[in-house]
């Protein structure tokens, strides 16, 4: 039996039919909301992690390796996104990138952990996500400390007194709801209004006339793009004129399919620089290439955010040579600085989060595009 065995793996080299040696390869998992609310989102996050990997395999692949991308759809959910974990902690993965929303990522930190899989997210902004001491834990996107101070900034250069805060209760959007709450008051702006809706309702006019009565000047929420559209277009056809300012996760082109162009105009959203503002020699060369393939460039930054998490740890595992976990995580912690990512340098901190300023604010034009204010 032996030797039949090893007659039939020469017959397969000989014919160019791979073994499982020659199958070997480097696995890198993303996790990501390929259905659900946030569908666009995951799938744009495949669409770009599967190109860099096609770019990688087809000049060198990692460690002499094929690089082979393991995707798993979290659907926008915590427990659909633990369930994903433990499938992706079971099939040879080094890291996984992902995911988009925080309160699923952090359905998800222990499990990474426990497995020793080093894990970036690309999407989750919530502060608490990088104060667990988490060794395995990086997000190539900034914290919701400081898009709470970028949102101060701009309620009081906009000269706004009188804010009303809405939230949706999730991980991400309490959390930056009361980091900006807590410095608008230190700022002595008061908040005539501080309150949460449900996501996933298609009625929230209860709740804007609701805040209404409270007489803001401005409304910041702090959810997600499928209720900002909603919230949109139902304040429009309420005649409430009110501007609102969102958080980073209403910057998505679908805020505007939902509002229509006219309710969407004037809207005020911070984020980090969408990928047509990218200027960087890396992210110019990516979008042309991702166009070419695609017919498009990405529409999210998250998808972009997701690449530089596949480009980091491709360059820790080239850098140390190996895929073991500690060394790449003491790699990622101390050694790398200022690598060139797609959405400008990354450096990481004791934390794991991303070093350095990121966030810009954008307004919703006439046409719904997205404009970079100065």
């Amino acid at each position: 039996m032996k030797r039949v065995f090893i007659a039939l793996m020469a017959l397969c080299l000989l014919a160019g039919v791979p073994t499982l040696a020659a199958a070997d390869s480097v696995k890198i998992g993303l996790m990501g909301p390929m259905t659900g609310p946030w569908a666009s989102e995951g799938q744009e996050m495949k669409q770009v992690l599967d190109l860099l990997a096609e770019d990688l395999n087809a000049k060198r692949g990692l460690l002499g390796k094929t690089v082979e991308v393991v995707s798993e759809d979290d659907g926008g959910d915590p427990r659909t996104a633990a369930l994903a974990a433990q499938r992706l902690a079971t099939q040879g993965i080094v890291a996984v990138i992902g995911t988009y929303g925080s309160s699923v990522t952090e359905a998800t930190q222990n499990i990474y952990d426990e497995s020793k899989i080093i894990q970036i997210a690309n999407g989750s902004t919530a502060i608490r996500l990088t104060e667990k001491g988490l060794k395995y834990f990086f997000r190539t996107c900034p914290r919701d400390d400081e898009q709470g101070r970028v949102a101060v900034q701009t309620i009081q250069k906009l000269g706004f007194k009188k804010v009303a805060i809405l939230h949706d209760n999730t991980t991400y959007a309490k959390g930056l709801a009361d980091e900006a709450k807590g410095l608008l008051e230190k700022e002595g702006v008061e908040i005539v209004f501080y309150d949460a809706l449900t996501p996933g309702e298609r009625d929230y006019t209860a709740i804007l006339t609701k805040m209404k009565g409270a007489s803001p000047d401005v409304v910041f929420f702090t959810g997600y793009y499928p209720e900002a559209g909603l919230l949109l277009r139902q304040k429009k056809e309420m005649n409430w004129p009110v501007p609102f300012i969102g958080g980073d996760a209403t910057n998505n082109p679908d805020l505007v399919k939902i509002a229509g162009k006219d309710a969407a105009e004037g809207f005020y959203f911070l984020s980090a620089p969408l990928p047509k503002d990218l200027p960087t020699p890396e992210a110019k060369a990516f979008l042309a290439e991702f166009k070419k393939k695609y017919g498009n460039e990405p529409a999210s930054i998250y998808a972009v955010l997701a690449g530089d998490g596949f480009r980091v740890i491709s360059a820790a595992i080239e850098a140390v040579k190996s895929t073991d976990p500690d060394a790449l995580a003491d790699y990622l912690h101390n050694k790398m600085k200022d690598f060139p990512g797609l959405t400008g340098t990354l450096s990481f901190n004791e934390k794991g989060d991303r070093v350095g300023e990121v966030y810009r604010v954008y307004k919703v034009d006439a046409d719904g595009n997205f404009i970079l204010q100065p």
